[in-house]
């Protein structure tokens, strides 16, 4: 039975670098998604989730199982991309160039996208509505954006409440006013 992420935290604490290993190995493609809908660049994302990485090793010890390891994790994660993006400036940059995270990251949007029998052309269509999609997620704000994430990773408004530092009503207004936009602006009913 694999041990639980707060096991391996309270062991990363202890300075267990399998721990470690195992923690980033589970981590690592969310960290990098979540980071990337944030500053929305490839490079700064890889950074950006390195660093959530490294103030995860240095911290460990500070993890107090009051809320989920993921919750504790996501929240050194967001902090770090939100004032990267305070940082750089980047949302009032669109990026043309930078490839969206698959599809399935906003299911409930693209369900009238085509989907049995696919053909040639059905892919292209998909990818092409995908980046349509990130285009629009790029104009919300980056706390609308993140909560979006972080509903998708599983996390309940509780728990992105306290990963934004906000409360749970402000989480549900960010999701509210987000995806009444993308629904909006996409289309969809």
């Amino acid at each position: 039975m694999e041990p639980s992420d707060e096991t391996l935290c309270e062991q990363v604490a202890a300075r267990d670098d399998r721990a470690f290993d195992l923690l980033v190995a589970r981590y690592q493609e969310r960290a990098y998604r979540i980071a990337w809908s944030i500053v929305r660049d490839a490079d700064d994302a890889r950074d950006v989730s390195q660093e959530a990485f490294i103030r995860l090793h240095q911290n460990a010890g500070r993890f107090q199982r009051r809320a989920r390891f993921s919750t504790w994790f996501y929240r050194i994660l967001v902090n770090l991309a939100l004032d990267h993006k305070r940082r750089h400036r980047w949302w009032h940059r669109m990026r043309d160039d930078g490839a969206a995270p698959a599809s399935r990251d906003l299911p409930s949007l693209l369900e009238r996208l085509p989907s049995s029998d696919p053909k040639p052309d059905d892919d292209a269509v998909r990818r092409q509505m995908s980046q349509r999609l990130w285009n629009e997620v790029d104009q919300l704000s980056p706390q609308q954006r993140a909560a979006i994430l972080l509903q998708l990773e599983g996390l309940s408004t509780n728990e992105i409440a306290g990963v934004l530092d906000c409360a749970e009503a402000t989480v549900r207004v960010h999701l509210h006013r987000a995806l009444g936009a993308l629904r909006k602006t996409m289309g969809a009913r």
